[in-house]
């Protein structure tokens, strides 16, 4: 039986397959880091602008958090421990102003996503710096990554670069492909109670287009074969 989480939910989201492995899904090559040139940037609807060079990063406070983590592919992996800045710790010190709603994180290759800014404050949201007490690797998001637990993995976007702060919410690169704006997991469990996966219905989806989204579906379930296959 699955263990609870602390919410008395099903540990394992319904439609979801356990894995003790770590795959490796993502759009285009893995960039390449030079610390003396990489920087992370924060600007918009904030007090403070400012840039962050790497080992500046390096400095700031660390925080340490264990999770589960469920990939919108069907895959999830079981008691994960990051660690790194937390975005609490950032918000202080940037100070969101009263028009800042959402943010987008903007990463290598022009990939970004975006976030109410409500949920960058949940417990265990941070620029993670390791996994399980190592080193995030490149195919993984070294040197950092956004980690935002309590949503699909999408969200918790590799080799991140800018966070930016706006008053309006703005589709990211999978959002625009008509990925869900938020990717809440266990939506279905408050939404549909008959069971059904509710990322599988076209409303979740974000498209009323059937193609589009029919071609969505063709590639979730592809990607579920080549986890199920690792």
């Amino acid at each position: 039986m699955d263990s609870q989480d602390l919410r008395g939910k099903r540990r394992l989201p319904e439609g979801q397959y356990l894995t003790t492995k770590w795959p490796v899904l993502h759009a285009g090559t893995v960039p390449r880091f030079d610390a003396k040139t990489w920087d992370l940037h924060l600007f918009g609807e904030i007090e403070q602008e400012c840039r962050f060079r790497f080992e500046e990063v390096m400095e700031l406070p660390r925080v340490t958090y264990r999770c589960d983590i469920h990939c919108v592919t069907t895959w999830s992996r079981y008691d994960n421990v990051w660690e790194g800045v937390s975005l609490a710790a950032i918000l202080e010190r940037v100070k969101p102003n009263q028009r800042a709603r959402f943010v987008t994180a903007h990463c290598e290759q022009g990939f970004t996503t975006n976030l109410p800014l409500e949920e960058l404050m949940k417990p265990g949201v941070m620029l993670a710096l390791k996994h399980d007490g190592a080193p995030l690797t490149p195919e993984h998001g070294y040197p950092l990554r956004l980690m935002v637990p309590h949503l699909y993995f999408w969200k918790s976007a590799k080799w991140v670069r800018g966070l930016e702060f706006t008053e309006n919410d703005r589709a990211g690169f999978w959002e625009e492909r008509g990925y869900h704006m938020l990717g809440d997991p266990w939506v279905t469990d408050e939404q549909n109670p008959d069971g059904q996966r509710f990322r599988d219905d076209p409303l979740w989806f974000g498209s009323d287009d059937p193609a589009a989204y029919e071609q969505w579906r063709k590639e979730i379930e592809q990607k579920r074969r080549e986890v199920l296959s690792l």
